[in-house]
């Protein structure tokens, strides 16, 4: 049988895919961290499915969850908050797994930071303000970050940059990347993106640490930073001009 990794979305339940949706109502067992996916995408399980709430689990724990599930004759939707592919820890899972001879697919979902960009009502690549969109996290009690991709150093290129997992240490996020991008630079927090909790947060970078505490987010946010989220002067994308050549369209 198959272990599916379905991207559960940022929160709201209907923010799931239709295939994510499908396949959690088709599988056998659910495992899913209670602390992050909403407890309305549950009913989409099979009124008869093992529900296998990972919170307190160890990692093994969870493997030993899928292989027995798969050893039964059962497939397996293990619910992921945002999108599988980022900050999700499947990579460790999925090499057990490999191990193991169990198979299993990835279903994407929404990533958080697409939620974030919605609720602040912004696109987050504008012309010749900003085209690129880095993600990354800060290394504070959680696994070291690789060389290189300290945020001193990414912030030397100036890109849009969307800090996960640091809402907590909101004072060093705006302290390493205040030299680079200067006091008065766009940022916003976004908390709980999509549910009706949300906490929407937005000013200058030398401000936005004040603002994360003064409203207690702690967790469950992302930090951006950059000029993209306050342009308003730029010109319209080549994509529409009437300037383009249409021929190889």
């Amino acid at each position: 049988m198959t272990v599916y990794f379905i991207g559960a979305g940022p929160g709201a339940a209907d923010l799931i895919t239709l295939r994510g949706a499908r396949l959690l109502g088709s599988c056998g067992v659910c495992l899913y961290a209670g602390s992050l996916v909403p407890r309305e995408l549950l009913a989409e399980c099979p009124p008869q499915a093992r529900l296998v709430d990972t919170a307190d689990l160890t990692l093994d724990e969870i493997t030993e969850e899928l292989v027995r599930a798969h050893a039964g004759g059962q497939d397996v939707a293990r619910l992921h908050s945002g999108d599988p592919s980022v900050f999700s820890a499947v990579a460790e899972q999925m090499r057990r797994l490999d191990a193991a001879g169990v198979p299993y697919e990835m279903v994407p979902g929404v990533p958080a930071f697409a939620a974030a960009a919605a609720a602040l009502g912004r696109e987050l690549t504008v012309p010749t303000v900003g085209q690129t969109v880095v993600l990354t996290r800060i290394a504070q009690r959680a696994t070291p970050m690789p060389p290189g991709e300290d945020l001193a150093t990414l912030g030397r290129s100036g890109a849009l940059l969307v800090v996960h997992l640091a809402a907590r240490y909101a004072d060093r996020v705006v302290a390493e990347l205040l030299p680079h991008y200067g006091a008065d630079c766009p940022a916003a927090v976004v908390a709980y993106a999509s549910r009706p909790e949300e906490v929407v947060l937005r000013g200058p970078l030398s401000g936005i640490a004040e603002q994360v505490r003064a409203a207690g987010v702690l967790r469950t946010a992302v930090i951006i930073v950059g000029r993209t989220l306050g342009a308003e002067q730029f010109p319209d994308s080549y994509l529409y001009s009437a300037d383009r050549d249409r021929s190889t369209c």
